[in-house]
Formats: C-alpha cells, sequence, structure tokens
C-alpha cells in the first residue's frame, strides 16, 4: 500500500508543477487550462499525501496539506477567473482555514513529540512554509510562490529521505526542477 500511495502522491503532485511550469510565459486559454489542469491534479494528490504524512507521524505536515485544500480550490478559482475576478470572502475563508491547520498541526506535533524534539520536525515548519506561501502566491497570480516552492521541495525531499520514501524524495527532487523552470519562466514579469 505505501508504494501505491507514493506513485499516487508523487505522480499527482509532480504533474502539478509540471503544468504550473508550462503555463508561464503563456497566454489565453492555454495558460488558462494549464493551470486549471494543475490546481485540480493537486487536489487529486491530496488524500495519498495526507495518508503517508500520518503513517509517519508527521502531524504539522499532514495538517498543512489537508487543510491547504481550500488555498488549492481557491487557485483552481483564480485560475478559472484569469485572477481578474477577486473574491475578498473566498481568501478570508481560505486564509482562516489555512492558518487554523496550521496551528492545529504545530500544537498537535508539539504536544505529541514534547516539543519540537527532531529535525523531521523543523523541516516539517520549512515544508509548510514553503507550500503556504508558495501556495498562496501563486494562487493568487504572485510568480515569488515559486521561490517558497523551491524551499519546500527541498524540505520535503530531505523529510522523505529520513522515512526511506524514495519514490517520494526523487519526486520533489524532479518536481524542484520544474519549479526553477517556472520560476526563470516568470521572473522577468515578477511583480514586486
Amino acid at each position: 500500500m505505501d508504494l501505491v500511495l507514493q506513485v499516487w502522491g508523487g505522480t499527482f503532485y509532480l504533474l502539478n508543477k509540471i503544468l504550473l511550469a508550462l503555463s508561464e510565459g503563456r497566454t489565453g486559454a492555454s495558460k488558462k487550462n494549464l493551470k486549471l489542469s494543475a490546481w485540480l491534479i493537486y487536489i487529486l494528490g491530496v488524500p495519498a499525501w495526507v495518508i503517508i504524512l500520518v503513517s509517519g507521524q508527521n502531524w504539522i505536515a499532514a495538517s498543512i496539506e489537508a487543510g491547504a485544500t481550500p488555498a488549492m480550490l481557491l487557485g483552481l478559482y483564480n485560475a478559472y477567473h484569469e485572477n481578474k475576478k477577486s473574491n475578498k470572502l473566498f481568501n478570508n475563508i481560505v486564509a482562516a482555514f489555512t492558518f487554523s491547520s496550521l496551528i492545529f498541526g504545530l500544537l498537535y506535533s508539539i504536544n505529541y513529540h514534547s516539543g519540537i524534539a527532531s529535525i523531521t520536525q523543523i523541516l516539517e515548519v520549512a515544508m509548510m512554509l514553503g507550500f503556504l506561501l508558495g501556495s498562496n502566491y501563486l494562487a493568487r497570480g504572485n510568480n515569488i510562490g515559486w521561490l517558497f516552492f523551491m524551499l519546500m521541495n527541498l524540505s520535503t525531499a530531505a523529510l522523505m529521505l529520513l522515512q526511506d520514501k524514495p519514490i517520494l524524495m526523487a519526486q520533489q527532487l524532479i518536481s524542484l526542477c520544474f519549479v526553477i523552470y517556472g520560476y526563470n519562466k516568470a521572473r522577468p514579469k515578477q511583480r514586486y
């Protein structure tokens, strides 16, 4: 079962990064369709990742993966509207839900492990920050999110290495290549 979950989660997350990276530099329907597909594929990979992270007692990362689903839905919404129709209520709900998930996972992990007591927890915090900030920036059309995805990919790859998940570690490193590509394609039009 572990192998199936690794392939499922790894494939869907890698496809997400490939599609997001390929959408950079494109315009019109092509860009929109790639981004819509990317956000939808990301959502479909969430269950596998949550199961893997919970089984490894990675409470911070698992709560963020599960809790960030609304951010993925926001990415889908914004891709559909091409970032031209902001929904303040949706943005606020996503922020509140994501923040609540972050606090829950962090507190549960601290309680479970009696503090921040391991390198895996530190990697989870880095993964969490990269994931949350990267997803939120990209969902809002700000390309700085690619930099946070780099942090997420490196932290997650290290975590998967430590937890003997070679497929997911390799997927994260391959994904990092597409994140770097996406960032380089997006950089000329970066908003500061």
